[in-house]
């Protein structure tokens, strides 16, 4: 039995690990940032870095339909198993709120159209996960940022690092070792973990 065990254990250990990319995005109504990371060992792997300048159009519902091609692209070009977005913090400008509300939609829309899954965060929780303290300001994040990935260049738009820093937590919190499951009940555990009754 314990040599069963140990074999199946070894091969386990010998089959490669699936593939994880993750699409961070920090949405926005002027700029856009995004970050793309391949998460399939501890050591990550950055894929792309970039932002999408909406500043050339007049119209918001342009705005609207050019984040959500660009979203769109950027699935089918690096295919992400996941995407995490920065959640939008509430502000006492209520029109911008909504503005940015409507930019978070499309960008959701665009990866559920893909059956992506999605994944909030807290602007707190990402700086949290990325500097170790909430508090953090933009220039820290990407400071930390740059020397994880080695960035030759800091991006010209925090937007980039910030959309990036969204993918990094999102990495660092769905790999947490002791994270509560989200099955809410033994049979829904029971029926996705067949293999834990043998």
């Amino acid at each position: 039995m314990f040599l069963t065990q140990l074999l199946k254990l070894s091969i386990n250990m010998v089959q490669p690990t699936p593939t994880r990319i993750i699409l961070g995005v920090d949405p926005g109504t002027n700029i856009m940032g995004y970050g793309l990371i391949d998460a399939t060992t501890v050591n990550l792997k950055l894929l792309s870095i970039g932002v999408v300048d909406l500043r050339k159009f007049d119209n918001h519902y342009l705005k609207l339909s050019y984040i959500y091609d660009r979203t769109k692209m950027l699935v089918e070009q690096y295919t992400p198993d996941e995407m995490a977005i920065e959640a939008p913090f509430y502000g006492k400008n209520v029109q911008s709120m909504l503005k940015l509300g409507r930019a978070q939609g499309v960008t959701m829309a665009a990866a559920l159209g893909y059956k992506i899954p999605i994944f909030e965060y807290a602007p707190l929780k990402v700086k949290q996960s990325i500097t170790g303290n909430g508090n953090a300001s933009k220039e820290q994040v990407a400071a930390m940022l740059s020397r994880m990935f080695n960035l030759e260049n800091e991006p010209t738009f925090f937007d980039a690092t910030d959309g990036l820093a969204v993918a990094v937590c999102h990495f660092y919190q769905s790999s947490l070792p002791f994270q509560k499951p989200k099955n809410n009940s033994w049979a829904d555990y029971i029926k996705n973990n067949p293999d834990k009754l043998k």
